[in-house]
């Protein structure tokens, strides 16, 4: 699906609730977004394609795979892979292979855990996460939107990611050396944005092989409060062309669609933190042994 469409799926498209995710510490939903009447795609032969969507059983079949089973569902926003090569159990699950419905993940305010450390509005800074990894080019983060017509309020959508559940930071860290350069870039992500819970099963290896990381709510805050499982490239210098976009970041200022959504001091400590990653030019290290997220994964 080409971003503008889902961009516009998510942002207009008919919210239908599909399960809640079970482990989630906050009210998370899989749901489907689906193109109004009036937004359908027409083909070649003049129809409106109507975009099968599966059900519930299916989104459990697809989060769920069965053990052994290695073949991709049959299509992700995020990624394309060739129905051709996958098993038929595969191409029965999985997002709606259409340009008219997607699936997302939604994050509403309502179903938030009151914390100490962060104001209500985490979904905020699920969005400002996406926005800043697309003003830095890096495409880490999942196309996310805000909603304020969403079933239960206001809240984020993000673009659902196909991906085996069986695969997390360590797994992919170990078994995918080709991934280490995106974990060194997510890694100065984490920094930048002052990633307080970047646990292992926040990182995803879709279907396609790119690397994603989700859940950015706990991000942003004004002290230093950095917890990440990602610590095997500490000290490892960084590529000249992420300092590069780091040093903008730094001289810059992160764009005015980020700041508005986090506090004057929280944009003032995201640009310090820039300002001193780019001087260093290499990712961090923690001594103490203690910036671990818990649970890990």
């Amino acid at each position: 699906m080409r971003a503008e469409r889902a961009d516009e799926l998510l942002r207009t498209g008919e919210i239908t609730l599909l399960g809640q995710l079970a482990r989630s510490s906050n009210e998370t939903f899989l749901v489907e977004v689906r193109a109004l009447a009036s937004q359908s795609v027409t083909g070649t032969d003049g129809d409106a394609r109507a975009g099968e969507v599966p059900g519930p059983e299916a989104a459990e079949a697809c989060l769920f795979p069965a053990i052994g089973d290695d073949a991709a569902p049959a299509d992700s926003p995020v990624a394309a892979p060739d129905p051709d090569n996958a098993a038929p159990a595969a191409r029965s699950f999985g997002p709606p292979d259409s340009d008219t419905a997607c699936w997302a993940i939604y994050k509403p305010e309502l179903g938030e855990r009151p914390l100490h450390d962060f104001p209500p509005g985490l979904y905020r800074r699920e969005r400002a996460a996406y926005l800043l990894s697309e003003a830095l080019g890096w495409g880490i983060v999942p196309l996310t939107v805000i909603r304020d017509d969403a079933p239960f309020g206001t809240g984020s959508l993000q673009l659902f990611v196909a991906a085996d559940p069986r695969e997390h930071y360590f797994t992919i860290v170990e078994d995918h050396p080709d991934t280490h350069p995106v974990l060194r870039a997510m890694a100065a992500f984490d920094v930048l944005t002052n990633n307080t819970d970047r646990k292992s099963g926040h990182v995803l290896r879709g279907w396609d092989g790119r690397i994603w990381g989700i859940d950015h709510g706990l991000c942003f805050a004004a002290a230093f409060k950095l917890r990440t499982v990602i610590w095997e490239f500490a000290r490892d210098l960084l590529p000249l062309d992420l300092v590069a976009d780091i040093a903008a970041l730094a001289e810059n200022g992160a764009p005015p669609e980020v700041t508005e959504l986090l506090t004057t001091e929280e944009t003032r400590a995201l640009r310090r933190r820039a300002r001193a990653l780019a001087l260093l030019g290499r990712l961090p290290e923690d001594p103490s042994g203690m910036r671990y997220p818990w649970p890990l994964v």
